[in-house]
């Protein structure tokens, strides 16, 4: 194996497929960085049918001394935009031009090829042509989109005129800054225009973050939502539903709140971890309820840490802390001072010391992804469900990543369980270092 690297410089990007059995990156060091500039997610490569999964995500990072049954801990440095414009809105596939799913089995409705080599010919949502026989291959079109440009400062975003949307659709590579090496016809060549002189404040986070499943799995179903579509598929992809729960890592996420502050504990489940990113987003709320939001190009600085015997079924998020419900916060010192009072009136003889945790849960329902972090969380510390339902209410939050499926259970968690579960330095230096 090659020599491991303090600092690994990331720009080349998978075909939308995770595939543990291609070659990895790196590999970095433990405690080593990674520089990435990423491609933008969805709509680009949605409309690009020749990369089978509906993001266009970078290629996976080998981790020095990771192997299947630890985790690696991935401290967001930075998160920058480097696009000067996008455009998104909602979607609506378009039938007879995919086989079983839009995202992943484009085929044309021409000449039958599939994952078809496409060329842009002229702006608007008939202008991505198969490159064979020149019919619309379009597997997606808006039922309300816009196209926004982003202040010099990075910090808003304004939705622009049909005008000015047909002006950047005609040079949409620059306007979104796309990388050299990424395939994606840049979604700015539709132009939508439904939303015009909007203002949107930014706040770029990552949508794909995590290590590679242990399975060939399209990078946009990474996620029990998503992945639920490949449950019986009619394409090369199909899997069952074990299969799905057995090799799936939940990469795709789609969570405001995993941005430059914020610490992601993944799981590892092939040798070296294969850590990977994308879909950068310049801003969104809690849910992406229009199922896509402002895909951009950008720079992203990583630090790699890995956890020996931490074995995960899902990933953990630590968030900034601004981005902790209220109830979740680590309590301060007057807030000590007052419940010590109460305790000593009713003769409790010890108060927890707790630190704030973030289990994320994913599944076909927003139901489902709620079951499914609860028991994650009930899981790693050893304890009933029953218990995680009742400090997720009164110490936490149940918070949306994705509709239609992932979700976070936050809370308070005593110390001695993120002790036990290897967690502990991780969540101290997160928080109380910082007070």
């Amino acid at each position: 194996m090659k020599t491991a690297q303090e600092t690994l410089l990331v720009n080349r990007y998978v075909n939308g497929v995770l595939d543990p059995g291609l070659d990895m990156l790196g590999p970095v060091k433990d405690g080593g960085h990674i520089i990435a500039h990423t491609a933008p997610g969805c709509w680009g490569p949605m409309i690009t049918p020749c990369i089978r999964g509906g993001h266009e995500v970078t290629q996976p990072v080998y981790v020095e001394g990771a192997e299947p049954g630890d985790a690696i801990a991935i401290r967001i440095k930075t998160v920058e935009v480097t696009s000067r414009a996008t455009s998104s809105g909602n979607d609506q596939p378009v039938e007879g031009r995919f086989l079983g799913d839009p995202f992943i089995a484009v085929k044309c409705p021409g000449c039958g090829t599939m994952y078809p080599d496409t060329v842009i010919k002229g702006t608007g949502d008939d202008s991505i042509r198969c490159a064979n026989c020149g019919e619309n291959v379009t597997p997606f079109v808006f039922t309300n989109g816009y196209t926004m440009f982003f202040g010099e400062n990075g910090d808003v975003g304004v939705t622009l005129s049909k005008e000015a949307a047909e002006t950047i659709a005609r040079d949409g590579k620059a306007y979104m800054k796309t990388p050299e090496h990424s395939v994606q016809n840049p979604i700015v060549t539709f132009a939508p225009h439904d939303l015009v002189g909007t203002i949107a404040r930014m706040r770029p986070f990552l949508g794909q973050l995590g290590t590679t499943p242990s399975r060939p799995t399209p990078d946009s179903h990474n996620a029990g939502d998503f992945g639920s579509f490949l449950v019986g598929a009619p394409h090369e992809y199909a899997s069952t539903q074990e299969e799905l729960d057995e090799h799936r890592t939940d990469g795709h996420l789609d969570i405001s709140r995993v941005r430059a502050g914020a610490t992601l504990i993944c799981p590892v489940k092939v040798p070296g971890g294969g850590v990977y990113l994308g879909d950068m987003h310049a801003m969104q709320g809690d849910g992406e309820i229009a199922g896509h939001t402002t895909d951009v190009s950008g720079i992203t600085h990583l630090q790699v840490h890995v956890l020996k015997g931490v074995k995960l079924d899902g990933p953990i998020l630590l968030p900034h802390p601004d981005d902790l419900p209220y109830t979740a916060k680590p309590f301060t010192a007057q807030e000590k001072a007052a419940a010590a009072k109460v305790a000593a009136q009713w003769n409790v003889q010890t108060l927890e010391e707790s630190l704030p945790v973030s289990f994320i849960g994913t599944g076909p329902t927003l139901n489902d992804a709620t079951d499914n972090g609860l028991q994650r969380a009930a899981d790693l510390f050893g304890v009933p469900v029953p218990e995680i339902l009742n400090r997720a209410t009164i110490t936490g939050s149940i918070e949306i990543g994705r509709h239609p499926g992932v979700i976070t259970v936050t809370f308070l968690a005593p110390e001695h369980y993120l002790k036990n579960a290897g967690l502990y330095e991780l969540a101290d230096n997160q928080y109380r270092q910082r007070e």
